[in-house]
């Protein structure tokens, strides 16, 4: 009989223990995946069609060519700037953060965009020296060749020059994204106090956290004077986590 109900009692601690531990685990998890933001996230804002249309619109005015919005979005393809956002929780449920736009992908950007554009322009180019009856080359590098001499640089150069800008100016992404200061994170809603020298003092974005994904979105009725919706949803990738004495 005690070795009956000594087993009994060990199967019970078992038990008990077992369930204990799943449910620990199930409110680290769901925990995790609904409050904790803190780590290093990198969104990226995608400024493909944005380019694709200014270019298309200067190409129409300039070349007086046949190209299409579609057209030139084959040749401006994923052209993305990095924006990173980091998340150092404090107390439960905020914490300080860190976010800015990084110029060495914003100049990456700018240059890849700019490279397509000189390809859509010499293969224009191509097609009007044809129409003309041109009988020279018109392979790529003596298209090329035929813009460095009249212009004394290369197409994309020229098109950085004196072609339109294709991407918003670095500053002013930096004004809508750039800044640190204090968070909150409770009930779906991330609002962020930033430090003073910012047109914009508070942003209130509602967020999802899904595994190693934030969704941050804003309400137009809740968003602050001056800011744009033009890049929401943002959608930042998790890259890399801190623990709670803000060690990586």
């Amino acid at each position: 009989m005690r070795k009956i109900i000594k087993n009994v009692i060990l199967i019970l601690l078992f038990l008990t223990l077992s369930v204990s531990t799943a449910y620990l685990a199930y409110l680290q998890f769901f925990s995790s995946a609904g409050e904790e933001l803190s780590g290093e996230w990198t969104a990226e804002l995608d400024m493909t069609k944005q380019a694709a249309a200014t270019a298309a619109l200067w190409l129409r005015d300039i070349e007086a060519v046949s190209i299409s919005l579609e057209d030139m979005e084959n040749y401006m393809q994923d052209l993305t700037v990095q924006v990173n956002l980091i998340l150092e929780s404090t107390a439960e449920k905020e914490g300080a953060f860190y976010c800015h736009v990084q110029p060495e992908s914003y100049d990456a950007c700018r240059q890849t965009a700019y490279e397509a554009f000189a390809a859509a322009f010499r293969d224009l180019l191509t097609q009007r020296l044809r129409m003309a009856g041109y009988t020279g080359s018109t392979e790529k590098e003596a298209v090329e060749s035929l813009v460095n001499e009249t212009f004394g640089m290369s197409t994309t150069s020229y098109l950085m020059s004196y072609g339109p800008e294709l991407l918003p100016a670095l500053e002013d992404l930096q004004i809508q994204y750039d800044g640190r200061g204090r968070y909150t994170a409770a009930d779906g809603t991330l609002t962020r106090w930033f430090d003073g020298g910012r047109p914009v003092a508070t942003s209130v974005e509602h967020y999802i956290r899904e595994e190693s994904r934030l969704i941050l979105s804003e309400d137009a009725d809740t968003a602050s004077p001056g800011s744009s919706l033009d890049w929401y949803p943002m959608v930042y990738i998790l890259r890399q986590t801190q623990n709670a004495d803000g060690q990586r």
